[in-house]
């Protein structure tokens, strides 16, 4: 049950990769990782990124909540995610990530997961 008691609405969907970017993602373009489209050709279409640190244009300072070492295990984690999708899809190629078809939930019309659909391929 959702917030007052409602029930939350949940809802699968198929599509696939249709766009990747490596590099500067997330929030001002100011972490790194993997940009990920996800969508259909019925004009639908959701966006993520797999990316757990900040990039190094991020300074540590007095004011941050984090240090290097939790950034380096966040680009450590980023990798490893990274690795397991191209593992799941049969890519050695971050490129070729681009049309390998995927499981999409929503919760509540937000995305909740995705999975390759590794069954299909």
């Amino acid at each position: 049950m959702g917030r007052y008691g409602e029930k939350k609405m949940i809802e699968t969907k198929l599509g696939k990769i249709k766009r990747i970017k490596f590099g500067y993602v997330g929030y001002q373009d100011m972490q790194f990782g993997l940009y990920i489209e996800l969508g259909s050709n019925d004009g639908w279409g959701v966006d993520t990124t797999i990316s757990n640190a900040w990039s190094l244009d991020m300074e540590v300072g007095e004011y941050t909540k984090w240090t290097e070492a939790d950034r380096d295990a966040g680009f450590a984690k980023t990798m490893r995610e990274i690795n397991r999708v191209m593992k799941e899809a049969d890519v050695t190629d971050i490129n070729k990530l681009v049309g390998i078809p995927v499981q999409i939930t929503f919760e509540d019309m937000k995305l909740k997961d995705w999975r390759v659909l590794t069954e299909v391929l």
